[in-house]
């Protein structure tokens, strides 16, 4: 048996007016948070209960984490605590403890347990791994050893084309970094209408 592995689902309380702005502004907030909750639920289902990984739901606004309606009661939860998202993100990593750990958002409707088999296989071949997106995001990253790339997550244009670039940037040379498969976000409307035609 190997070390263990982590899934860390990053989540948001799906509270209306707080998820998903940028396709609310595209459908309306009503449509935006149904979406919202149907791909976070769709997401815990398919991969939160993989006998082969232990997933953690880590949730914002702190407050919610322990809100059994918005999540399911089998599946351990922590609050996300402070800071922006690199700091909150890298926090979660560190917690996981000893062995890889997969971070991913809870809101990508195409990510599959095959996904993530392939990502901490990766994982086992490289310091670092991302998951690109579309967008020049990204929807995954992973980690053997948070402490060894505190600045990862540093100076990021998060919501922007640059977010993956920015990270990248940020790996010291020589450490060896491994991409997962593309996947595609729903941000805004055209998004939306792209997941609605396929």
């Amino acid at each position: 048996m190997g070390p263990r592995r982590d899934l860390i689902i990053f989540a948001k309380a799906p509270r209306y007016g707080a998820v998903k702005s940028r396709l609310a502004a595209g459908i309306g907030e009503a449509a935006a948070l149904r979406f919202y909750r149907a791909t976070t639920a769709g997401l815990i289902r398919r991969v939160a209960r993989n006998p082969r990984w232990r997933s953690t739901i880590w949730v914002t606004p702190d407050d919610y984490a322990g809100q059994s309606r918005f999540w399911p009661c089998d599946i351990a939860r922590r609050a996300q605590g402070g800071g922006d998202l690199g700091e909150r993100m890298l926090r979660a990593l560190a917690a996981s403890g000893p062995g890889p750990a997969l971070l991913i958002g809870s809101d990508i409707p195409g990510i599959r347990a095959h996904h993530l088999a392939e990502a901490f296989a990766l994982l086992g071949r490289n310091e670092v791994v991302f998951g690109p997106a579309e967008d020049g995001g990204f929807w995954l990253v992973g980690l053997h050893r948070p402490d060894r790339h505190p600045s990862l997550f540093s100076g990021v244009r998060w919501s922007t084309e640059h977010a993956l670039a920015d990270c990248l940037a940020n790996i010291a040379p020589g450490t060896k970094v491994g991409l997962a498969a593309k996947l595609s976000d729903v941000d805004d409307a055209a998004g939306y209408a792209r997941m609605c035609e396929g």
